[in-house]
């Protein structure tokens, strides 16, 4: 069995190809959702790179957004990709938030809360920094069905090493379904709590574009594919290639079938009368283009 690596988040670039390609479509089908109305004051708790505040700027007309993270390397290239007098990025930590009690209209994250050590304080932050009557909102991937692009990932790396099972993201975050997900903000004194699902398709060009980014070193799935041996590598390698696989005589890279499974959006609010619209977002299958 492979040690538990310790997990990477700091290069933007690696970043984008691996999965910040894919979460932009998910924060716009959010916000979508959301519905909220312009001129108001954003948080955005674990900004990353910048890609939902960004997709914010786009859709929402915020009077204001401040974005924390704790990767410095991610900060610095938010900075770099939005540069809106509107935005402010600083280093933080998300179950610490550097800002006063009900300071904010919206608070959102996207692709964080799973990845941080405490969920529960995590979510305590997040409302305790919205003004009463506003709304909280969060997204995370379903490693265990409906992000199918790390999805087969972890059904090839089990295949060819059995005994790191317990490393398949699936396991690890069982906060990444909708129970839990709304249990825990009710926890966090939020009321009328809703969660559903978003797809969104991933179409890459061909099998060396779905492969590069896990040999980026950002991310779990990609930290623990640089912690193995060269031939372990390799059989994953293969094996993913041969289970995505084109029929004989179909197209040289197949379209592959929607999964019924999701990734859960949480939007909030903190007094009882608000009810959200329905919406929330589920990864589809990967697709060869």
């Amino acid at each position: 069995m492979t040690a538990a690596p310790t997990e990477t988040w700091g290069s933007g670039d690696a970043y984008e190809r691996y999965v910040g390609r894919w979460s932009r479509q998910v924060a716009t089908e959010l916000l979508r959702w959301l519905a909220i109305e312009p001129g108001l004051a954003w948080a955005d708790v674990g900004c990353g790179t910048g890609v939902l505040a960004e997709t914010i700027l786009a859709a929402c007309e915020p009077a204001t957004i401040e974005g924390v993270d704790a990767s410095e390397g991610f900060v610095a290239a938010a900075r770099q990709r939005l540069r809106d007098p509107r935005v402010r990025f600083i280093t933080g930590d998300a179950t610490r938030l550097p800002w006063d009690p009900a300071m904010f209209d919206v608070t959102v994250s996207g692709l964080v809360l799973n990845f941080v050590a405490d969920h529960e304080k995590m979510a305590r932050e997040m409302v305790r920094v919205t003004k009463p009557g506003g709304r909280v909102a969060a997204y995370v991937w379903d490693y265990a069905g409906g992000m199918q692009m790390i999805r087969h990932f972890w059904d090839a790396a089990i295949a060819v090493n059995p005994g790191d099972a317990k490393l398949d993201q699936a396991e690890r975050f069982p906060i990444c379904q909708p129970g839990p997900l709304g249990a825990l903000f009710e926890r966090a004194g939020l009321r009328s709590v809703a969660a559903r699902p978003i797809e969104v398709p991933t179409v890459f060009q061909d099998f060396n574009d779905y492969w590069s980014p896990f040999l980026g070193k950002q991310g779990s799935a990609p930290t623990y594919l640089a912690s193995v041996s060269d031939s372990v590598r390799e059989g994953i390698r293969a094996h993913l290639k041969a289970r995505l696989a084109p029929a004989h005589g179909g197209p040289r890279w197949p379209l592959l079938r929607p999964s019924p499974r999701c990734s859960r959006a949480i939007p909030c609010s903190r007094t009882p009368t608000w009810t959200p619209a329905p919406t929330g977002w589920r990864m589809d299958w990967p697709r060869w283009g």
